[in-house]
């Protein structure tokens, strides 16, 4: 196998590679971050009704309009991010290295949850910037949308919630970049936010005490899995970038 093959080969297996390694950090990551931080939203949307049992319970808690909203926007971004990736990697020279130097950026990001969630690391929340900024917004926008119970606004409320500022979707979109086009840094995202959506509708169907029984589940198991997926992604980022 010559190098120019080689390198063919491995695009194609780091491809596949980093589309499961997102899945992965989504499924973990949503047990012990997604949970917490969107599981309100999810809860919102859910009415409180004695009499829903059953496939009423079931239906309501699954809330299919809000997770197809954040699919949007997260799988647009996703385009987006790995549609930048690419053009850097055409313009500057040695374009591999600048794709791997973005999943060693997302690497680093999921490494840092992983060592929040062992408790290794503190980070405290900024109040300020930014962030505030565009949260405060987004509860503005968000706000009226809970209070209607259709399913034109639980799509536009999981689209307008997939602009939240997240830390874990941070890393996601830097590796979607590391992708190097618009359609695998949406497949990435896509398999990302797909694998959130289990633990949302488990915390939709079952309440929010589901949330406080995975803590401890996430210090033992999340938390590892994600430093092995940032492992990964850095392996993929040398790989590819030599």
């Amino acid at each position: 196998m010559d190098h120019s093959t080689h390198l063919l080969y491995f695009h194609g297996l780091s491809e596949l590679g980093v589309i499961a390694s997102l899945f992965m950090v989504g499924l973990a990551g949503s047990v012990a971050h997604c949970a917490a931080m969107c599981g309100p939203f999810v809860l919102a949307q859910v009415p409180v009704s004695g009499d829903a049992k059953g496939w009423s319970t079931l239906v309501r808690g699954a809330l299919i309009p809000y997770h197809l909203g954040r699919a949007t926007t997260y799988t647009l971004l996703g385009a987006a991010a790995g549609g930048f990736g690419g053009s850097l990697a055409q313009v500057f020279p040695h374009g591999r290295l600048v794709l791997g130097i973005f999943l060693m950026i997302g690497a680093a990001l999921f490494l840092v949850q992983a060592l929040r969630g062992l408790g290794l690391l503190q980070i405290a929340p900024s109040g300020t910037g930014l962030s505030s900024f565009a949260g405060a917004a987004l509860a503005r926008v968000a706000r009226p949308l809970l209070l209607r119970r259709d399913g034109l606004a639980g799509y536009a409320l999981g689209v307008a919630l997939g602009f939240l500022p997240c830390g874990l979707l941070y890393g996601a979109l830097a590796v979607a970049a590391g992708t190097g086009s618009a359609l695998s840094g949406a497949l990435a995202i896509a398999a990302f936010v797909a694998s959130t959506v289990p633990a949302l509708m488990a915390i939709g169907w079952a309440g929010a005490g589901i949330a406080q029984r995975w803590r401890a589940l996430a210090r033992v198991v999340v938390a590892p899995l994600q430093a092995l997926n940032a492992a990964v992604l850095m392996i993929f980022a040398i790989g590819g970038g030599t």
